[in-house]
């Protein structure tokens, strides 16, 4: 007898609506026979759900010929997400299943040997495919069903095990869909950050790097010696940022859905993610990839943040990678079957130690490097990659009367509006055009926006001249001026805001030595 269930499978952030045919005959040669280009883990379904039916007590004479289609037979299939639905076809072809509801639900769910429904990744992008599709709902293992609830307009049903999801089918067991007060569970979320930027004692010009940075949009390397409190700042960069909206919530959202990196029983994600990665990172890890592609690092923190720390230990042809995404905003990663595109608008901020050693410029330890050795330190970055840094920071070591200082410093909250505003500024500045913040600005932009009166002009040359900055530096210094204007709520970028800028410029000025 022929049954047919309806699942997805997941390629990129999109869920692709999957047909799964189940015929099961009687046969001399018994066999089970998966079609449909399963890889491994689809492959040992067959082992899985024969040993889910014997210990969840379901009758089923395995002496037949079955043959499980999963159609389009063009795509290829990748993991355990099929277990469930391949097991109710098979019920449902030997009339253990009533086939009534079984076009109105999408199915999804790893089985366990003993019946029970693990979780699975994508279950976000599935829901939404099941709305597209105008079906009922979706069927999926319970850990899964907050994050599946956040879409409106279909049900949800959370299944533990397969004698639930069988049950529910049957209409024997009654299984409350899974509802999630958008709305209200994103403004309970939105903005709870764990750290604050009043807990850093001291490195008051970092924190204002740092707010010019997040103001503009402007990627960010941070320069000092170990201790001196780089990784600290770095992770309450987020928390300045302006509040997530509930679009870029439910984007960033299905991406760590898909990449399995949603937290269990998480049904948003509310605040800008961080992602620190650590230097021996592959290059598909980092920007995604494999046989079967998943998002990398540099997507997962799509809307936020993209840490580096200890830049030049990272392989340079991995973040060579990262030019064309941090330009563009996305990642596209090519394979044989066709190409798949992942969302990665991200801030980049990276941070370094000055030298080999650590403590290059430090008043009270001495360097034991050459200039040769600063500068080949320094050249493992590439100059198309600090082309898409706008400011180098200096991040000197603490003083012990500032650790020991009694006041807090500025909170997150107090910077985060004045970033906002900024960031307002910058939204009707570029009505209309395809960029929102200072640091994407062309050079049509900067002829309009990054004009300088005679004082400034005369500044500018002079820093040009005189501190050997590059051509580069140049476009980069008149970008981070029109975000500090416009956080000083000034229309003209003033000789003050200039001089600023430039001292963010460090690694454009030529190495001294020691």
């Amino acid at each position: 007898m022929l049954a047919k269930t309806l699942s997805a499978a997941v390629r990129g952030i999109e869920a692709v609506p999957l047909e799964i045919e189940v015929d099961v005959r009687r046969s001399n040669f018994p066999a089970f026979l998966l079609l449909g280009l399963p890889d491994a883990a689809v492959r040992e379904s067959s082992d899985r759900v024969r040993s889910a039916f014997l210990n969840a007590g379901y009758d089923f004479a395995w002496d037949c010929r079955i043959t499980c289609n999963l159609a389009p037979a063009t795509l290829k299939k990748e993991g355990s997400v099929y277990d469930l639905p391949i097991a109710v076809g098979l019920l449902a072809a030997t009339d253990q299943v009533a086939g009534e509801l079984l076009e109105r639900y999408l199915i999804a769910g790893e089985l366990a040997l003993d019946g029970a429904v693990r979780p699975i990744k994508g279950a976000l992008s599935i829901a939404m495919l099941a709305r597209e599709q105008k079906r009922r709902g979706v069927i999926l293992p319970s850990v899964n069903a907050n994050e599946a609830g956040v879409v409106g307009g279909i049900e949800v049903i959370g299944v533990g095990s397969l004698r639930e999801a069988v049950g529910f089918l049957n209409r024997r067991l009654q299984v409350p869909p899974t509802t999630i007060d958008l709305a209200a569970t994103f403004r309970r979320k939105m903005g709870a950050y764990d750290v604050d930027f009043a807990e850093v004692r001291g490195q008051e010009h970092v924190k204002r790097a740092l707010t010019v940075a997040a103001a503009g949009g402007h990627n960010l390397l941070m320069i000092g010696p170990p201790g001196s409190g780089k990784t600290m700042l770095a992770r309450r960069l987020p928390s300045i940022l302006p509040i997530l909206s509930l679009d870029e919530s439910l984007e960033t959202t299905r991406i760590h859905s898909v990449a399995g990196a949603l937290p269990p029983g998480t049904s948003l994600l509310a605040t800008r993610p961080f992602r620190a990665p650590h230097h021996t990172i592959s290059t598909a890890g980092l920007v995604g990839g494999g046989s079967f592609p998943r998002p990398g690092e540099l997507s997962l923190s799509h809307h936020g943040v993209l840490f580096l720390d200890e830049l030049p230990e990272f392989q340079q042809k991995t973040l060579e990678v990262l030019r064309q995404p941090l330009e563009e905003g996305s990642i596209t990663i090519g394979r044989a079957a066709g190409s798949i595109t992942y969302p990665a608008k991200v801030m980049l901020v990276a941070a370094m130690n000055p030298c080999p050693c650590g403590y290059h410029g430090d008043p009270k330890r001495e360097c034991r490097c050459s200039p040769k050795q600063i500068q080949q330190y320094v050249s493992k970055i590439s100059g198309p990659l600090l082309d898409r840094i706008d400011i180098h920071i200096e991040v000197p070591a603490v003083l012990y009367r500032e650790l020991r200082g009694k006041s807090d410093g500025t909170s997150s909250a107090e910077i985060r509006r004045a970033v906002e505003d900024c960031r307002r500024v910058q939204s009707q500045r570029f009505a209309g055009e395809a960029i929102y913040t200072n640091g994407s600005m062309g050079s049509k932009h900067l002829k309009r926006w990054g004009t300088l009166g005679d004082e400034a002009e005369a500044i500018l040359k002079q820093a040009m001249d005189t501190l050997h900055l590059s051509a580069r530096a140049f476009s980069k210094i008149l970008k981070v001026s029109r975000t500090i204007a416009d956080l000083e709520h000034s229309a003209e970028i003033s000789p003050a805001h200039l001089s600023e800028a430039i001292q963010y410029r460090n690694l454009d000025r030529p190495v001294e030595s020691s």
